[in-house]
């Protein structure tokens, strides 16, 4: 619970983080956002492999922890972030945003003058009257007090603004069509931007010590064939969730109305009770998760085990970091790693492996490379979706587009024991739906979500081309439904059909895929990208658009793959060799 606390309380920030403080285009800050998902859930695969040869489950997952904890609180560290600056003629003036929520407003800053503007496709024009200097500390407080928050990193100081209403529109012209003016952007490439991609880094690595891990510990609590493996998954996703519905919520409420630094750290000190909590509960596991080989006296290059991979852990995070400043080198090269690993694991099973062993091994690799669509749809959850409930969608005064990221763990929580308790009602009545058939529904309902909102999109927009707040819901709970239906099942399933001595390696697989899936969620995300400046997009009309067109063509896709995997789902139910 804890640890997801830290991951979705920053997830729930960090595409928006990185467009309004940093400044980087929706494409490129959604091409970020899948390269550090896509190594989130590619280290795994090593991480796996060392638990399952030297370390163990338990002291992995140790390791992993103290690199969250570090690498959510360095994320608390803004920097100055970017600037950009707007020339109209011979003067330069630059663009401050107050707030951080769909109420956000834009200025146009040159010494004394200062006036409210908007950029649209046809160009830059003034907008309304701006505070005197006697007021602006009351319409500052007030702001607070509405929910729109405090000004970002970057913004005018109340006391500072001293430009009268009337100086601020002689100096502004109403109007500046498209091609008349310039936009320049300055980023801060020397503190604050390394800073940032060193704390994913430790984050990164931190969860490929940890993820695969956990849920091998929570597997080996379960005999096999235990018929309560199913719903233990199930409930151990529900944990899972809770601690993302409590961050998303309180994490989004401190960065969106005290700064990002804010909401950063609290993720930061859910990870600390998060690693608190498993060192301290040790004996509820019982044992389980241990050492394959007892690790006295092993050790690696003259190092103790334990000590290597702790030394090993923080020179990794070295690589990483460098990766994630060219992203665009992951998003070239990872499908062609995680190629070549898939390779090697159905080298073994087929060649290593008879019988019953190596059929069933076969079946989890292809249901893993069903897993991929799925993910690289539900996935959008972090990016496109975010975006869409900041740019495209109409919402309460109080609610922002961080908040949107409650409506998946929430529905998890409280439909995640009825689902764990149907799959247990159904087994004892043998009508239970088989593996393959569970992620074919899975599919099915993470594409009609897309449709909903596609849908919307053509019928359902106000005149700022926004669709009411419960169509996104409804997107959110049909994913939802459909991630229940897969996604506990699918770590369940790894543990069932794996052979004992890979299953950390095959848990590792089955992240694998969605490394690989985020890498096509980016390419997804990056499609339905439009111009923005300062945070703000330029077209809401065409914003919408786009949206509406690339959900239609993803939803269809998972609908109809999920409908292919349901009509083979009896040959693959043979497959398993008995295993429900």
């Amino acid at each position: 619970m804890w640890e997801r606390f830290s991951y979705y309380g920053m997830r729930a920030l960090l595409v928006l983080y990185l467009t309004q403080h940093f400044l980087f285009g929706p494409a490129e800050a959604q091409g970020i956002y899948a390269a550090y998902a896509a190594l989130v859930y590619l280290m795994p695969v090593i991480g796996g492999m060392i638990a399952d040869r030297y370390l163990g489950s338990r002291k992995a997952v140790i390791i992993g922890a103290v690199l969250l904890v570090l690498g959510h609180f360095t994320m608390a560290f803004e920097g100055t972030g970017g600037r950009e600056s707007l020339t109209i003629g011979d003067t330069t003036y630059q663009i401050q945003v107050e707030g951080r929520d769909q109420n956000r407003k834009m200025f146009a800053v040159n010494g004394d003058e200062r006036v409210q503007i908007a950029i649209s496709p046809e160009g830059v024009s003034t907008v309304g009257a701006e505070p005197s200097a006697a007021n602006a500390a009351d319409a500052a407080a007030a702001a607070v007090g509405t929910g729109m928050g405090t000004p970002p990193t970057g913004a005018l100081d109340p006391a500072t603004q001293a430009a009268p209403q009337a100086a601020a529109a002689a100096g502004f012209p109403a109007f500046t069509a498209t091609g008349g003016y310039t936009l320049e952007t300055e980023r801060d490439l020397k503190v604050g931007e390394p800073v940032l991609f060193l704390a994913l880094a430790l984050i990164i690595v931190g969860v490929g010590f940890l993820k695969a891990n956990i849920s091998t510990v929570v597997g080996a609590l379960y005999d096999e064939n235990d018929p309560r493996r199913d719903g233990g998954f199930t409930i151990f996703y529900v944990g899972i969730n809770l601690g993302s519905f409590l961050a998303t919520a309180a994490c989004s409420y401190l960065g969106f109305n005290y700064g990002w630094a804010y909401g950063f750290g609290l993720a930061g000190i859910g990870m600390l009770l998060g690693l608190l909590t498993f060192v301290l509960g040790q004996s509820w596991l019982e044992g389980r998760g241990g050492p394959p080989v007892p690790l006295q006296g092993r050790s690696i290059l003259g190092v103790p085990l334990v000590p290597f991979f702790w030394i090993a852990g923080l020179i990794a995070v070295i690589p990483t970091w460098m990766l994630m400043q060219r992203h665009e080198i992951i998003e070239t090269a990872l499908p062609w790693i995680a190629g070549v690993i898939f390779a090697a694991v159905v080298g073994f099973t087929v060649f290593r492996l008879k019988g019953s062993e190596r059929t069933r091994m076969l079946v989890a690799q292809v249901l893993i490379f069903f897993s991929v669509l799925f993910w690289a749809l539900f996935e959008q959850a972090g990016s496109s979706l975010t975006l869409f409930a900041d740019q495209s969608t109409q919402m309460p005064s109080w609610f922002n587009a961080g908040y949107t990221q409650m409506f998946n763990p929430g529905i998890i929580v409280i439909g995640g024991p009825i689902m764990a308790a149907l799959w247990v009602w159904l087994a004892k009545r043998k009508l239970e739906p088989s593996t393959p058939v569970k992620f074919s529904f899975g599919l099915v309902f993470v594409g009609f979500g897309f449709l909903v909102l596609t849908w919307a999109a053509a019928s359902q927009a106000n005149d700022a081309f926004r669709v009411p707040l419960l169509f996104l819901f409804l997107t959110y709970f049909f994913h939802t439904i459909g991630e229940l239906c897969l996604s506990p099942v699918g770590l369940s399933m790894i543990t069932k059909l794996s052979v004992a001595r890979v299953v950390g390696m095959m848990m590792g697989v089955w992240f694998l895929s969605s490394s690989v899936a985020h890498i096509v969620a980016g390419l997804i995300a990056k499609a339905t990208a439009t111009d923005t400046v300062a945070g703000v997009v330029t077209s809401p009309a065409l914003a919408l658009e786009t949206y509406g067109s690339i959900f239609g063509t993803i939803g269809w896709t998972g609908v109809g793959v999920g409908i292919f995997l349901l009509l083979i789902s009896p040959l693959l139910k043979k497959g398993m060799a008995g295993i429900h």
